[in-house]
């Protein structure tokens, strides 16, 4: 554990909890993608198959609990609550994000570090989270108007992986022999995505707008 590897945590927590408080409180789930959601909880179901069996640290098995219990909390408020799916914006929402699940598992299945069933699941997770914010990104795109809530969500989300990089960058420095490209290459993929987003959210904080990204 280091500095940049428990903020990343805590950013990816908060992240979570602004979209829970946007649920909870406001009743809404506009501007959020079903979809995004959906594959972030097929990231975890297959991260932490361990979470049951591996016993690393009460912080380890709180974390994974946390974000495997809020992952499928969310899904089932914007796929079920009588008030809640009533702003779900399904003829927006429409990025195919089946289509990104097979080439994450087919890659997985090529490239993994061991072949069993614990690692190629947990190095399709890897794939899978990479791309996972695709839909969401698509759905803010094609939203004239991105409410405050929903834009420090997908920023959140984003400063969570800019900051594990800076943990994998400190890891590699004090750390002897840690390598780890699958899970370096797939992170740095999936901050650039990010890479407009911030552009936009930082220009519209300097000028005090609303968010709007350019279609």
């Amino acid at each position: 554990m280091n500095i940049f590897r428990l903020a990343g945590d805590m950013t990816h927590l908060m992240s979570i909890l602004v979209l829970l408080l946007k649920i909870h409180t406001i009743k809404s789930c506009a501007g959020i993608s079903l979809k995004t959601q959906e594959l972030y909880a097929l990231v975890f179901v297959t991260r932490y198959l361990d979470v049951y069996t591996n016993f690393y640290s009460i912080y380890n098995t709180i974390m994974k609990v946390i974000f495997l219990g809020s992952s499928f909390s969310i899904v089932w408020y914007i796929r079920h609550h009588s008030v809640v799916r009533r702003s779900y914006d399904k003829d927006q929402d429409t990025f195919r994000h089946y289509f990104l699940m097979l080439p994450c598992l087919i890659l997985a299945l090529l490239i993994n570090d061991k072949f069993t069933f614990r690692e190629v699941m947990w190095t399709f997770s890897i794939y899978l989270e990479a791309v996972a914010i695709l839909p969401q990104l698509v759905l803010l795109q094609r939203t004239s108007n991105i409410d405050n809530l929903t834009g420090q969500y997908v920023f959140l989300l984003g400063a969570y992986r800019a900051l594990y990089i800076l943990n994998w960058v400190y890891r590699y420095y004090t750390e002897v022999h840690f390598v780890h490209w699958i899970t370096w290459i797939a992170g740095l993929i999936q901050t650039l995505l990010y890479a407009d987003f911030f552009y936009y959210y930082f220009a519209s904080w300097k000028n005090n707008k609303r968010l709007q990204l350019p279609l």
